[in-house]
């Protein structure tokens, strides 16, 4: 990946952790609901999610939040968002900070 790709993909993350779960107090991204992020050399983005379980009552919720998040950003041209729950969610993909954040550590 070149430098401007990594670049745009970093502020992908950062956006990313600006979005939570209205029912958890950490970011979606360090809760480990963001399985891949892929940028194209268009700029296009592809994101590859999860939720903490399938019948997640915010769901609707995140997912527009995170469309209009990362579309905010002026180098984005299209976003794609893929819902799997494959591998389903568990604790073990949040991120120390999370861990800490939620008194699990």
């Amino acid at each position: 990946m070149n430098e401007e790709l990594q670049a745009l993909q970093d502020k992908i993350v950062v956006m990313l952790r600006t979005c939570y779960d209205p029912e958890i107090p950490v970011n979606i991204y360090d809760l480990g609901m963001i399985y891949d992020v892929d940028v194209d050399e268009e700029n296009n983005v592809a994101i590859e999610m999860t939720f903490t379980s399938p019948a997640c009552p915010a769901a609707d919720f995140i997912l527009m939040d995170v469309q209009m998040k990362v579309e905010s950003i002026e180098e984005v041209n299209n976003v794609n968002i893929n819902l799997t729950f494959d591998p389903p969610w568990d604790q073990s993909m949040m991120s120390e900070e999370a861990l800490l954040e939620l008194g699990m550590m």
